[in-house]
């Protein structure tokens, strides 16, 4: 038989380690539950958990090319949740017949833009654009300037 990603097996736990259970599977192949993937919770002692002799089923969450099998209880559990979390953020899609009506575009501070109607040249965006951008360079170098005055400065010192 062919164990395959994904699929749910049964088995019976053959040996108990700190660090997670042995399971033999249909077909007499052996995988492993690692201590993380036996619960949703933090798990500190396997034996609480799992017994030998136990029946259980897991799904395989691995398949190495050296034939060994991973197996986790806690996915059994976890993948209708995941699917539903999932689902909660994602954004609905607008239909694409749905289209914004122009980009938007900039145009420098809104107490001296321009009416929302009214348009404008590139060359008032461009000085406006400047305008802006030098005033906001002044407020930063007169706000450096105070607190170059103790301590660290980002011209350095020669």
């Amino acid at each position: 038989m062919q164990i395959e990603e994904g699929a749910v097996v049964s088995g019976k736990v053959t040996g108990l380690t700190d660090f997670g259970a042995f399971v033999e599977i249909e077909g007499g192949k052996t995988g492993m539950i690692h201590i993380s993937e036996v619960a949703p919770n933090y798990v500190k002692d396997i034996k609480e958990h799992l017994a030998v002799g136990q029946e259980i089923k897991a799904k395989v969450i691995a398949v190495s090319p050296e034939g060994k099998i991973s197996l986790s209880i806690k996915k059994l559990d976890e993948q209708p949740k995941e699917k539903k979390e999932e689902q909660k953020f994602q954004r609905p899609m607008r239909p694409r017949t749905e289209r914004r009506s122009s980009p938007p575009v900039w145009n420098g501070q809104k107490s001296n833009a321009p009416a929302a109607g009214e348009k404008q040249s590139f060359e008032d965006m461009m000085a406006r654009f400047k305008q802006v951008s030098d005033e906001k360079m002044t407020d930063l170098k007169r706000s450096d300037s105070k607190r170059g005055s103790v301590g660290y400065s980002r011209k350095g010192k020669n």
